[in-house]
């Protein structure tokens, strides 16, 4: 067994300070990709806008096939995507997945992995939502709905995933969390108690997956420009309207201002996320780093992501059966 030292684990927050701050700068120019991303097999949730809209083109362009998902279909954004398809012959296809719906995830990931003649190579669990307002206000209705999409439907996906690629001996899944998967500030429902449930699935995922070959990586992206802000209105909105005095009176005027977020003042380039995931998933299998915080400007999470790591390193990195996941992953 590799012994830990002090020197190790330095050089290991060290390596984990390096890569964030590579993959939080913003990045105006085209970035080049190397090759091994052609011929990738990417099923992405949450296709009809933001990064997952600008992921599937992205990648599409780069020479993956892309399996780009979201919901209700038939609607304008699903046709859009195939019209782009075809004009600029992409190998991408859009299938219909829900993440809330079992049946639907696994009729979709059955679809993908038939047009792609096997297991898909990288999943990017995308689909996600925000509803705002003290937590207090949250009623079981917006509860369950934020868990059952942020966290239980990427668990959904995953599984449905998984056989597949440990199958094949390899693959990748990527959680979307956020900045707020490490840091809180008030008034944000339960984004981030949502958001941190999915950053401890997917670190535990990513021990897990060392024997079967499957890298994990969470992307902790900032405040980006997207259409989240129109779809955190709508479910603020609609949750404020059935709140009950009893439940807002303690908070007048936040609640006042529920549903009014648009975004403003947020100037990064949202493509800053596609990119970097599109870097990461270029790198060899096992070199892929755990996490990778992008931003357009503060990356408050670093100090907590590095101290993570370590404490994982020096708690169970030792151990005779547990040290050898640990290092695989916290070591990169």
């Amino acid at each position: 067994m590799t012994a830990l030292t002090r020197r190790t684990l330095l050089a290991g927050a060290a390596a984990t300070t390096a890569l964030a701050a590579t993959s939080s700068r913003a990045q105006s120019d085209a970035v080049q990709i190397p090759a091994e991303l052609s011929g990738k097999s990417i099923l992405i949730t949450g296709c009809s806008s933001g990064f997952g809209r600008l992921g599937a083109e992205h990648y599409a362009r780069l020479g993956a096939r892309v399996f780009a998902t979201m919901r209700n279909l038939p609607r304008p954004e699903a046709e859009e995507l195939i019209k782009l398809a075809r004009e600029e012959n992409l190998d991408l296809h859009v299938i219909e997945i829900d993440v809330l719906s079992d049946d639907q995830v696994a009729a979709g990931v059955a679809e993908a992995e038939r047009i792609n003649g096997g297991p898909i190579d990288v999943l990017i669990n995308n689909a996600g939502i925000g509803i705002s307002g003290p937590v207090e206000v949250q009623d079981m209705a917006a509860t369950m709905l934020a868990f059952d999409t942020n966290v239980f439907g990427c668990h959904r996906m995953a599984r449905a995933v998984l056989p597949g690629m440990r199958a094949k001996g390899a693959g990748q899944i990527f959680q979307i969390s956020s900045q707020l998967g490490r840091v809180i500030v008030p008034h944000g429902g339960h984004y981030s108690a949502t958001k941190f449930a999915l950053e401890a699935m997917g670190q535990q995922l990513a021990y897990e997956l060392v024997p079967h070959n499957i890298d994990v990586t969470i992307i902790e992206p900032g405040g980006y420009p997207t259409e989240v802000w129109v779809n955190r209105n709508i479910y603020t909105g609609a949750l404020k309207n059935r709140a009950e005095d009893i439940h807002t009176s303690g908070y007048p005027e936040v609640v006042a201002n529920m549903g009014t977020e648009d975004g403003s003042g947020r100037s990064a380039d949202p493509m800053d996320v596609p990119r970097a995931i599109a870097r990461t998933m270029a790198l060899a299998p096992g070199t892929r780093p755990l996490r990778v915080p992008v931003s357009g400007g503060a990356i408050p999470q670093t100090a907590i992501n590095e101290v993570t790591a370590r404490t994982q390193l020096e708690w169970l990195g030792r151990s005779e059966r547990l040290g050898p996941v640990m290092r695989a992953i916290h070591l990169r």
